[in-house]
């Protein structure tokens, strides 16, 4: 399951949007359950148009989304690194998550006070930055120490200690981690440690109501910002989240199309998530039920059918495959068989976005 952290500084909004994002993903009805596992995680399924289509061609009794966690990360403080405001806590929790959702303030109110004293986005940026990036520096000092006895014998921590040292010095000059060019050994090797630099971003500007379409002078410089480093930018109202708690589906629809969106913070930020982490969602679909797989880009055949049971990867004998679209043109699998619109692939093929899968394997 795809594991996001939502972080940022205090009052910027960042608990309200989740609250109001794992609350809509439970308005969202019967084909999409939520359930909260502890106060500051929620697990929510994604939204997925697709799904319903292909359960009600399939007459599936039962719709099964993917899911993705989104965790609450108690606000960050200048100095978190060196323990300030149990920075140690938070920091460790950011460690276990695939991708970091930082919610940046982008709304002018004088009724929630700043914890600077005033708006400045960027500035609230490299705050959050500068501590993940002198935890970072910290956990790497710690494991060279480690590894000097180590170096002198063995290849493998001799080439992660290089890895290590690459990365030291690209922080140190204000960089991060997704910025050195590391082969797939050295990613291997550094994996274990975690470094907070390494997680892909997902900039959240949080914008008032009135903002939200065209976004103002705040969001744009958080815009810019994200460019720069390659990562992904959301607008986002947690006020707007909030409001669409209380309203049902054509409501919502007619309440976000009056502010010029088309859809709400959550389809936003599971959007940008599968993005930035080059993410690709296949089906399966039967009588019994309909089901959405997430699966990383690239992924051959087998390595899909492992995400649903190891055994499916080792036994692979070949896929049959649909594009989601041609199924829903044939009307049903029989028709689409008929048509000669089943293909048949083998261990080579890499399944597509939207493909719709079933797999022959040997026990």
């Amino acid at each position: 399951m795809l594991k996001v952290g939502i972080v940022g500084l205090p009052n910027v909004g960042k608990s309200t949007l989740f609250n109001a994002l794992v609350a809509n993903a439970q308005a969202q009805a019967a084909n999409f359950p939520f359930c909260t596992i502890e106060p500051n995680v929620g697990t929510v399924s994604v939204p997925d148009a697709r799904l319903k289509l292909l359960g009600t061609l399939s007459k599936s009794k039962e719709l099964i989304p993917t899911k993705i966690e989104f965790v609450d990360i108690a606000g960050l403080v200048e100095g978190a690194s060196q323990g300030e405001g149990l920075g140690n806590k938070f920091l460790s929790n950011i460690r276990e998550v695939d991708a970091i959702v930082h919610v940046v303030r982008c709304f002018e109110d004088e009724n929630v006070i700043h914890v600077s004293g005033s708006v400045n986005p960027i500035r609230d940026i490299e705050i959050i930055n500068l501590e993940l990036g002198l935890s970072d520096i910290s956990q790497i000092e710690k494991r060279r120490e480690r590894l000097k006895k180590q170096i002198r014998t063995n290849k493998e921590s001799q080439a992660e200690d290089i890895a290590l040292e690459k990365i030291y010095l690209e922080i140190e000059q204000e960089g991060t981690a997704t910025n050195v060019s590391l082969n797939e050994e050295e990613k291997k090797l550094i994996s274990p440690l975690g470094l907070l630099t390494a997680k892909p971003i997902i900039y959240a500007s949080n914008l008032s109501e009135d903002d939200l379409f065209k976004g103002n002078i705040h969001s744009s410089n958080v815009a810019s910002f994200a460019d720069k480093q390659k990562s992904k930018n959301v607008r986002i109202s947690a006020q707007v989240e909030a409001e669409l708690i209380e309203l049902g589906e054509s409501e919502r629809f007619d309440y976000l199309n009056s502010l010029g969106v088309e859809e709400g913070g959550l389809q936003s930020l599971i959007k940008a998530s599968y993005d930035l982490l080059g993410l690709r969602t296949y089906f399966t679909t039967g009588e019994k039920e309909t089901k959405a797989w997430t699966i990383n880009s690239g992924m051959t055949a087998p390595q899909a059918a492992g995400v649903i049971h190891t055994d499916f990867e080792r036994g692979f004998i070949r896929a049959q495959t649909i594009n989601y679209e041609k199924l829903l043109e044939a009307g049903s699998l029989v028709e689409a068989k008929n048509n000669g619109w089943i293909r048949s692939e083998g261990k080579e093929y890499i399944v597509n976005e939207g493909d719709v899968m079933e797999f022959l394997f040997n026990v």
